[in-house]
């Protein structure tokens, strides 16, 4: 297993940005693809990015191109969403995932029974 904690949230007005970390411990990231998602009140978990173990394949959902940018930094063991041009519908409680398989890829956006380990989660809240 591995252990996942998400920092970075915050409140801030619409058209700020934020960087959001996932630092893990217990398991090195270096083969594992990770992920953010998010979940808004009332509605369900959603996904948000994700990047593959080698870092040369990132996937975003439609709400988050061109705004948003997954990263990582395998020697921290830590994985990064920055998040630009904020939007009051992007406050959620956002979520780091790790996806448990070794070198995994995906031929479309991967979805939530693809990752096994999650974070408790950050507060992202946007004001207009």
């Amino acid at each position: 297993q591995v252990q996942l904690v998400e920092s970075g949230g915050g409140l801030v007005q619409a058209g700020d940005s934020l960087r959001l970390s996932c630092a893990a411990s217990g398991r090195t990231l270096r083969r594992l693809a990770m992920g953010w998602f998010r979940q808004a009140p009332g509605k369900e978990r959603e996904f948000v990015a994700a990047i593959i173990w080698s870092a040369s394949r990132t996937f975003y959902a439609d709400s988050a191109k061109g705004r948003f940018t997954i990263s990582r930094d395998n020697a921290k063991n830590t994985v990064y969403l920055q998040m630009n041009s904020l939007k009051p519908a992007d406050t959620a409680v956002y979520y780091c995932a790790a996806d448990l398989r070794p070198f995994s890829d995906y031929s479309g956006t991967p979805g939530l029974a693809d990752f096994g380990s999650w974070g408790q989660g950050t507060q992202v809240t946007v004001s207009s």
